[in-house]
């Protein structure tokens, strides 16, 4: 089996609990048949136990499902009926509880079921491939791998990938691929170790941070405080993060390192704290049981006071002097700072870092290739925005090296193994430089993955120290920069203004990127080098002309904006959008107008401008009367517009890309990619694909029928009812009332005919209106300081 023919048509997923179901609903995500199996219910329908896990899918949050509609491809199964199933399954991913007896036995009992080519993988979180290898015929150790996803599934953008003995490459080569761009995954090959590279690194910091937070003796939400955004990591910190895995899990981990890893050298702080054990006796077991470490009592989040014994207000925060060390833009100072201050705060995140880079660097060889697999399984699976070897390289290996060992020695760290040879060497730099990642096997740095499925990703995620070829510059400036990278004569856009929204310099740098790809380039591609693709337009410039009282200017401004969705519809170049992240208001409109778009999976699209009192005037209203009137059967425009014009009322943000196409803020021709590296390449490409098949920008729309004042006077009274029921408010009926007379062409009979510029007036007419209302300028005023709507 080569790399390239490892298709997947239909995959099995064996197990339907938390991971087995979740990983099924992504794999219809991606578009893959999946059977779903467990045991047959004792009692009704023998498939009971997998649909009441998939209506579950329905439930969850955050969603697993990219779409709802997909749970009804989930294919029910069990196994002592639908065993044949597996036979036309190309891919079947063992999920069932970690315990080794339970899935030797089930390999034992599916083995004569797996077709001859079919790929069996089990998503075990820590136990030994080879072992869970044995119980197999040698026929399908070639075939067998793990392939641990992270929870929950859809978001976690890791997935350990861990050979056994006998794994063949081209199978580990294909499968990579099939993660990598079906799903949308980040995959590190791990090797075969108790808890792979992610959970063994991750969860021996919560460890560390557990015993030094009753060493510095420090509050539960204080450590919250000190190990969350503050240094990079997630908002969840260390203690709710136990909440949310759940107390029960995260000691059942815990007792697999103690269990597997005899030898380690920390094993003395594979345990978990007595304080941890009171709360799973007594059933706090985090936030399936309402209460762990935290809990919410009304609005108030309290936290467990350990010296009352008793919960209290969680208010903890860092000492000024600690957020003042952890404000300096250095790292080196930073680190150094943390360790010279006499703080308990400052010793605490300290010992925590010296713990973390100690233990890393001394177990790299056995769980890794090289120091970058370690990083990214930290980044990806974890959350943080550095890994352990990139926050001790940014901080100056060699010092830091040193106060480690000098800790050590004086017996200040966990355990006195001392750092291994390589990293305390006094010439080392960091372990990441331009050549690639150090690997103590071989004492070389490796570049990253020469693999086919990697020259998709054009900017592909890098770890520190990696030099990024940024193509080159046709023109840039303080709000745009527009270049190309490589000879396709594809251009690319990139917005530079925060949050990447559109700012009269964008709208400008619109204008003039398409006039330079119409001279010059194939076509154009408006792609942003980070998420999101824009939050829209710029409001303070609009409130400054609206507040001066300078309505003349703000309806031109509203009219430029107009013309640029305009130039990006009819450009005589193919003009793609590239989306990731949100695309709201203006960003969205501005997709809406383009030849094509690609969208990543996580995209967030919503024409929002209701939420600040105003309506869409870029030209989106403009293009759902359109897409209303073309899909119209027998002329019925205004049944087309029902949920259109309660998408933009309600001011409703797509959940993924696949659920902006339901929404009809995609079209179907739009393209939705699942790994967000690989959004450049594609957009490229469709823009080529484009040019070469002759592109030309449609024609002018002259007879767009609309629904007329028949259909606004419709929408109309369905608001009076949610008004009189105070659903609404009077000013979000002016809104709404404003939206259902563009969407419906004005007041015009029903079934008339309009052109573009008629429903692009109308726009702007009303948003020019509501902006000068004293309601719709409180609300854009609260959205620029506070990033909230107000509902008034």
């Amino acid at each position: 089996m080569s790399s390239s023919n490892l298709r997947i048509r239909r995959a099995a997923v064996l197990g339907a609990g938390v991971m087995g179901a979740q990983i099924a609903a992504h794999l219809v995500n991606a578009g893959i048949d999946t059977v779903l199996f467990d045991l047959p219910a004792k009692d009704g329908d023998p498939n009971g136990i997998v649909l009441k896990a998939i209506d579950n899918l329905r439930k969850l949050s955050p969603a697993p499902l990219a779409d709802k509609s997909r749970a009804g491809a989930i294919v029910p199964a069990n196994y002592d009926q639908n065993m044949g199933a597996l036979k036309e399954c190309d891919l079947i991913i063992e999920a069932i509880a970690e315990r080794l007896d339970w899935k030797r036995d089930l390999y034992a009992k599916i083995a004569p079921f797996i077709g001859k080519e079919a790929v069996l993988a089990s998503n075990t979180s820590g136990l030994s491939i080879n072992s869970l290898a044995d119980v197999l015929d040698a026929s399908i150790h070639h075939r067998f791998c793990g392939v641990h996803f992270f929870n929950p599934p859809r978001y976690m953008h890791l997935v350990e990938l861990i050979p056994c003995a006998r794994t063949d490459a081209a199978v580990l080569e294909g499968l990579e691929a099939f993660l990598t761009t079906a799903l949308g995954k980040g995959v590190v090959y791990a090797r075969d170790t108790p808890n792979f590279i992610g959970n063994r690194i991750g969860v021996f910091s919560m460890l560390a941070t557990m015993h030094h937070t009753e060493q510095f003796k420090l509050g539960f939400d204080v450590v919250d405080a000190l190990t969350g955004p503050a240094i990079g990591r997630p908002k969840s910190a260390t203690y709710r993060t136990a909440d949310v895995v759940g107390l029960d899990t995260m000691a059942h981990v815990i007792k697999t390192m103690a269990d597997t890893l005899p030898n380690d050298p920390w094993h003395d702080y594979f345990k978990p704290p007595v304080w941890l054990q009171a709360l799973i006796d007594n059933g706090a077991l985090g936030q399936k049981a309402g209460a762990g470490f935290f809990r919410k009592l009304g609005k108030d989040i309290q936290v467990l006071d350990l010296a009352k014994a008793d919960y209290r207000l969680s208010d903890g925060k860092a000492d000024d002097a600690v957020a003042a060390i952890l404000k300096m833009k250095s790292p080196a100072e930073r680190l150094g700072g943390l360790r010279a201050s006499q703080d308990p705060q400052a010793q605490f995140l300290w010992a925590v870092f010296r713990d973390l880079f100690h233990y890393a660097a001394f177990h790299l060889a056995d769980i890794a290739s090289t120091a970058r697999d370690v990083d990214f399984a930290l980044r990806w699976g974890y959350g943080w925005s550095l890994g352990a070897f990139e926050t001790w390289q940014a901080s100056g290996w060699a010092q830091v090296a040193s106060w480690i060992s000098e800790d050590v020695a004086a017996g200040r760290a966990m355990s006195k193994a001392p750092l291994p040879a390589w990293a305390s060497d006094a010439k080392r730099t960091g372990v990441h430089n331009a050549q690639g990642s150090y690997s103590p096997a071989t004492d070389r740095y490796l570049p990253t993955s020469s693999a086919p499925v990697y020259k998709r990703q054009l900017f592909p995620e890098s770890v520190i120290g990696t030099p990024v070829d940024k193509g080159k510059t046709i023109f840039e400036n303080d709000d745009a920069r527009l270049w190309n990278l490589g000879d396709d004569g594809i251009a690319i856009l990139s917005f530079k203004t925060k949050m990447h929204t559109i700012s009269a310099g964008v709208i400008d740098s619109i204008h003039r990127a398409v006039d330079e790809a119409e001279r010059n380039f194939k076509g154009l591609v408006i792609w942003q080098d980070s998420e999101p693709f824009s939050a829209g337009a710029d409001l303070s410039g609009a409130m400054t002309a609206l507040q001066a009282g300078k309505v003349g200017d703000f309806d031109a401004m509203v009219n430029r904006f107009q013309q640029t969705s305009m130039r990006i519809k009819f450009s005589l170049v193919p003009v793609v959008c590239a989306i990731r992240g949100m695309a709201f208001g203006g960003g969205c409109e501005f997709q809406m107008h383009s030849a094509r778009t690609v969208a990543a999976l996580e995209s967030y699209i919503g024409l929002v401008e209701a939420g600040v009192g105003l309506l869409p005037a870029g030209g989106g209203l403009k293009e759902i009367a359109i897409r209303a009137a073309s899909n119209a059967v027998g002329g019925d425009v205004f049944t087309q517009l029902k949920s259109y014009f309660e998408t933009v009322a309600m001011a409703k943000v797509s959940a993924s890309a696949l659920e902006a196409k339901e929404m009809g803020l995609l079209r179907p021709s739009d393209v939705v990619v699942f790994h967000t590296d690989e959004l450049l390449y594609v957009a490229k490409n469709e823009a080529n694909a484009l040019a070469e098949s002759g592109w030309r920008p449609p024609l002018p729309n002259r007879q767009i029928t609309v629904a007329g004042d028949v259909g606004a006077a419709t929408f109309r009274a369905s608001l009076v009812n949610m008004a009189e029921g105070r659903f609404i408010s009077a000013h979000d009926m002016e809104i709404a009332s404003r939206i259902a007379d563009t969407l419906c062409g004005g007041q015009v009979e029903r079934g008339s005919m309009v052109d573009e510029q008629w429903l692009l007036d109308l726009e702007r007419k009303h948003f020019v209106a509501l902006g000068q209302m004293p309601k719709t300028q409180e609300r854009i005023v609260t959205t620029l300081k506070t990033g909230k709507p107000l509902r008034n």
